[in-house]
């Protein structure tokens, strides 16, 4: 078990990440929703007086030609635009470095980030290194940006990350591929495109992961112990719109109105946790990520119901309160009935989209090594609930392997 002054420790580091989330502001995207909004966007660019784009995507977007309304009406505006589309997933440090070699190449004054997760915190990096004489090694952490990152739009491509409004960016070490975040307000883009129109052919297994990505989001930033009113209120919406949109979008991925009101779901949850926090679901999916290449909205949706399992006891009324926004109180039930009907509400959804609850890489002999980095990354960073020692870590990722 942990000693009581550790747990005491964690909680005053936690604290002072809530003090500095209420005193340093926390800038927001201009914000463009709606159908081809995205477009609307390019023409906000051209406003700025920007002549040189540089639009950072990967190959997938480029061939399905996702991109191709983007770029005309960008070059319509007399926007000279250059593609890197080196951009994979959990980009790495010489991604960032040849994006930033290809736009000093061209001169760019802007960069336009298109796709999920990946290319937009590439595109953070980007930005911020194009102004910042300092490598990604010395940038990683809080609060180590200097000068004002290059401008910087969004177009998000998926519902899931919330990467267009947190002031996050996650690049890994190409050869250790542990995961690095630079954690900085200037991050945040300057402004951001919600289009549903470019998510309607999104993958039913992406459109679930990603979508219980978001799910993560919220609830993790609803049960955190720096939750404000700002952020519940926050956290909740998203969860209602994630709870009456998600299934319909994977099901039926035509289905515009589901798509956009996913990814308005997915922008809420972004703001919830970048001033309230995430926990012990992302501190454990962030290495099975490191480890074995998971893809993060999958290990998020594999690890989430264990870690309620685990939490429930302490956060019994956050459970029922979710319970509630997604629609599960029919009677008088009591919080530890609506909380239990939560969870349960969870594990239908993974098993609706056939997600597994079990990591099939996750090898035995490893999970020391993923409880050891897991806590350092929990206790150091998220404000969780319920704490747990090594041991408990340790027979926690245990019920995952396959």
């Amino acid at each position: 078990m942990l000693f009581p002054v550790k747990v005491q420790y964690y909680k005053g580091l936690t604290k002072a990440l809530k003090v500095a989330a209420a005193v340093i502001p926390m800038p927001k995207p201009t914000l463009f929703s709606g159908a081809d909004s995205s477009l609307e966007l390019c023409e906000a660019i051209h406003h700025l007086g920007i002549k040189k784009l540089l639009l950072v995507t990967d190959k997938v977007l480029v061939e399905i030609g996702l991109l191709n309304k983007i770029q005309a009406k960008l070059e319509e505006q007399g926007i000279n635009v250059t593609i890197y589309d080196g951009i994979l997933p959990d980009p790495t440090y010489d991604q960032v470095e040849k994006g930033l070699s290809i736009l000093k190449k061209n001169k760019c004054e802007g960069i336009l980030a298109v796709g999920g997760g990946s290319p937009i915190d590439a595109s953070k990096a980007i930005a911020a290194r194009a102004t910042n004489d300092k490598s990604l090694e010395k940038m990683a952490g809080l609060f180590k940006i200097r000068k004002a990152p290059l401008p910087l739009f969004v177009v998000p491509t998926t519902a899931g990350t919330g990467s267009e409004v947190t002031i996050v960016s996650v690049v890994s070490d190409p050869d250790t591929h542990q995961k690095s975040p630079i954690i900085d307000p200037k991050l945040v883009p300057a402004m951001a495109a919600l289009d549903g129109k470019l998510m309607l052919g999104l993958p039913p297994a992406v459109t679930a992961a990603t979508g219980m990505d978001a799910l993560t989001h919220a609830i993790e930033s609803f049960i955190s112990t720096n939750a404000t009113d700002e952020t519940r209120g926050y956290a909740l919406a998203a969860t209602k719109l994630i709870m009456e949109n998600l299934e319909t979008s994977v099901h039926d991925g035509k289905n515009f109105e589901a798509r956009q009101n996913m990814a308005m779901a997915s922008y809420y949850a972004g703001l919830a946790f970048t001033k309230a926090g995430v926990g012990y679901v992302h501190a454990i999916a962030h290495n099975f990520g490191a480890l074995y290449s998971t893809p993060h909205g999958l290990a998020n949706s594999i690890v989430l119901p264990h870690i309620l399992d685990y939490s429930k006891s302490d956060i019994i009324p956050q459970l029922a309160e979710l319970a509630k926004a997604s629609a599960l109180k029919t009677g008088r039930e009591s919080n530890k009935q609506l909380a239990d009907k939560f969870i349960a509400r969870v594990r239908s959804m993974l098993q609706s989209f056939e997600i597994p609850e079990t990591l099939d890489s996750l090898k035995k002999e490893d999970i020391p090594r993923i409880a050891k980095l897991a806590l350092e990354e929990a206790h150091a960073n998220y404000p969780v609930p319920k704490y747990m020692d090594k041991g408990t870590c340790e027979a926690l990722i245990g019920k995952m392997v396959a």
